[in-house]
């Protein structure tokens, strides 16, 4: 037997067996080894007395009573009895398994495990062991398992592989990682990993397991970003420096510590042969616009040219507008390409653009044709950048050669996922608001008192405002109790008839309905616009001064603070309402933390914390890897250090050449990233 013999091959693992273990893709013995519990029970002895309400435990004790069976119909009962626990006299109880009430003699010692209700005094038992503590592990792992397997018998596998052939499975981290961090061997790793002698062996095992795992995933990341930059050869564009700082001069106010920060970045960027790969995050209302705009002035003034992408054609008038009022009167000329854009008009920009006569081309997908081509491209800005495909963004940067690219997002996005789901790029972040930007109040209450959040509102729309109200659904839904759009637009419409304009925007809308509703909201004929989150992103409506939200805990924190800075645009004073009754904890935490800060950071970490990374996003993130052992919320500070080995591991010949960092290095080549592929 060796590492690579099938699992049937361990005692017990007949067809059935060999078929679940399939299912978890486990084949090898190798392979059993290497699957992680998700976590251990802990069966240490507590004191009643210093148990918290509702948390787990186990206690030894003595059966005080005769068990008593209650059935409950449809094959449901409840087991309940008497015991004393040291000076406790407690009850137990056990449901659907009337079958101890024979097993459970009074005298009777016993350990069981179960949830502590402090104030009843009783335990809701989940395991009974018959007898004393003593024969019982303190930590037993608990695995993800598939069909038949029970967690008993696949610690019997486990046992057996362990025994078997574990001194086999040769060490993949380096003696000196491990001495610097004081990390176990790979051999008592395994052994504190499925089978701990107590609580800190089990600590310690899964530590090295987070920072290998951590380790070798950042190894990928910092190869791919290294493999792109000595690959990929860019262009060094020289800009005026003068002609920029004028540029800032003539501003109509001071940029931010952080935006200049970010500027610097971006310049420096510029200078260098090597390809810019960089995101820029910024909450809403940052001033992100106005440093793309300094970017495509710098690239302009050293005879290049820059294309901005954004996702929507109202989304990319709005960027005509600014930039234009920026860029004008320095004799640079901004055009706009949609898919709005006449035939004829479109074939005269299209040559201006070829011959150089335009300098910025601001544009939605428009952008990607064919037929649209640059005489000298130098910088590529893609605005919400994820709501662009990887092929789209790839067809505009291949408009130049190897031009710089700039990826911008409103989603504040919290450091351990941007480390890990854009970890090949340079990232800058405006985490600073602009001077004067007044907060936006948020107040959440309960359905029953929607009438008031109305009057509220009929007093900013007739002090000449105007509102949004966003709801999760377009139309009535059998499956979810919360209210429409199609409905509370009918329902608005009635409450302010002859007094406002409702107008009612939602996905299922043609594009052009879509933006011809929003071109009425920003010109202001439509009073209240009721949507759904479709005006998520990229709305610039400085006169819209009243946000509600309705059902607001079916939204993630991230998605309500996108919401909530679509008002606040503005010189007067903004608020935003959540409409809910959430029904959980998390929910209500969710609501609470929305009324205690504006900062979009800070809410992305409370986000992050209480959804976990895979959710995040609203979708599953193709950038943020399933780790084994590692939990990116617990375990930032070792992706942090991870991060910073593996790019100092990449740039030594030690890594390259020493035996000890064979493993790793066959990681890397089995990944694909050294030919700059990218990894998922």
């Amino acid at each position: 037997m060796d590492l690579k013999s099938p699992v049937t091959e361990l005692k017990g693992v007949g067809k059935t067996a060999a078929e679940n273990l399939e299912q978890m893709g486990v084949h090898t013995i190798e392979e059993l080894i290497m699957t992680f519990p998700f976590r251990h029970e802990d069966f240490r002895l507590k004191d009643l007395a210093q148990t918290p309400h509702n948390e787990r435990v186990t206690v030894e004790g003595r059966v005080e009573s005769v068990p008593n069976v209650m059935f409950m119909g449809k094959g449901r009962s409840r087991l309940q009895f008497k015991m004393l626990v040291g000076n406790h006299l407690i009850r137990v109880s056990f449901f659907n398994q009337a079958y101890l009430k024979n097993k459970l003699k009074p005298g009777a010692i016993i350990t069981v495990t179960g949830k502590w209700d402090q104030g009843r005094q009783q335990i809701s038992g989940s395991q009974v062991h018959f007898g004393p503590k003593d024969a019982q592990a303190d930590f037993e792992p608990v695995y993800s398992l598939k069909g038949k397997l029970t967690q008993k018998k696949y610690r019997h596998f486990m046992r057996q592989a362990l025994d078997e052939v574990a001194f086999m499975i040769p060490e993949t981290l380096p003696g000196k990682l491990r001495e610097s961090y004081k990390l176990l061997g790979i051999h008592e790793a395994l052994e504190g990993v499925h089978f701990p002698q107590n609580a800190m062996h089990a600590k310690q095992a899964r530590r090295r397991f987070v920072y290998e795992e951590l380790l070798v995933f950042q190894l990928k990341m910092q190869a791919l970003r290294k493999v792109r930059r000595e690959d990929e050869a860019g262009l060094a564009i020289h800009y005026d420096v003068e002609k920029l700082r004028t540029f800032f001069a003539a501003l109509p106010y001071d940029l931010t510590g952080a935006q200049k920060r970010v500027v610097n970045e971006i310049c420096k960027d510029l200078l260098t042969p090597q390809r810019m790969n960089r995101l820029l995050q910024g909450d809403v209302g940052s001033g992100k616009t106005v440093v793309a705009a300094s970017g495509l002035y710098a690239v302009v003034t050293a005879g290049f040219q820059g294309a901005l992408m954004a996702p929507t054609e109202i989304l990319a008038e709005q960027h005509l507008e600014n930039l234009r009022s920026w860029l004008e009167p320095f004799d640079v000329r901004v055009e706009l390409l949609s898919g709005s854009t006449k035939a004829k008009a479109r074939r005269a920009l299209l040559a201006d653009l070829a011959t150089g006569d335009i300098d910025v081309l601001i544009g939605t997908h428009a952008l990607i044709q064919p037929d649209v081509a640059f005489h000298k491209l130098g910088l590529v800005i893609t605005d919400e950048q994820h709501r662009f495909g990887v092929n789209q963004r790839r067809v505009l940067r291949e408009k130049g050669e190897s031009p710089d690219q700039l990826f911008m997002t409103a989603t504040p996005i919290p450091r351990t996922l941007s480390i890990t789901a854009f970890g090949e790029m340079d990232v800058s972040i405006i985490d600073e608001m602009p001077a004067g930007r007044k907060v936006i109040e948020t107040n959440w209450l309960k359905a029953e008192q929607f009438n008031l959040v109305l009057q509220r509102m009929e007093q900013e729309l007739a002090a000449g405002r105007q509102a949004y109200l966003i709801c999760p659904l377009i139309e009535e839904s059998d499956k979810l109790d919360v209210q429409n759009a199609v409905e509370l637009h009918a329902q608005l419409q009635t409450i302010f008839a002859d007094k406002f304009t409702v107008g009612l925007m939602h996905g299922r809308l043609p594009a052009d309905e879509k933006d011809a509703v929003m071109r009425s909201f920003s010109e202001g004929a439509i009073n209240v616009l009721v949507s759904t989150t479709v005006v998520e992103v990229g709305v610039n409506v400085p006169n819209a001064t009243f946000m509600v939200i309705y059902d607001a805990e079916r939204f993630g924190l991230a998605q309500l603070h996108q919401l909530r800075g679509r008002v606040g645009r503005g010189e007067h004073q903004s608020y935003c309402v959540l409409v809910a009754d959430p029904k959980s904890e998390e929910g209500k935490e969710r609501m609470i933390s929305m009324t205690e800060t504006n900062d979009g950071f800070r809410l992305a970490e409370k986000d992050l914390e209480l959804r976990g990374p895979g959710d995040f996003f609203g979708r599953k993130q193709s950038g943020i890897p399933q780790f084994k052992m590692a939990d990116l919320v617990h375990d930032y500070r070792a992706l942090e250090t991870a991060r910073r080995d593996a790019n100092n591991l990449l740039y030594t010949d030690e890594f390259w050449h020493d035996e000890e960092y064979g493993p790793l290095r066959e990681s890397l080549e089995k990944s694909g990233v050294m030919t700059g592929e990218r990894i998922d």
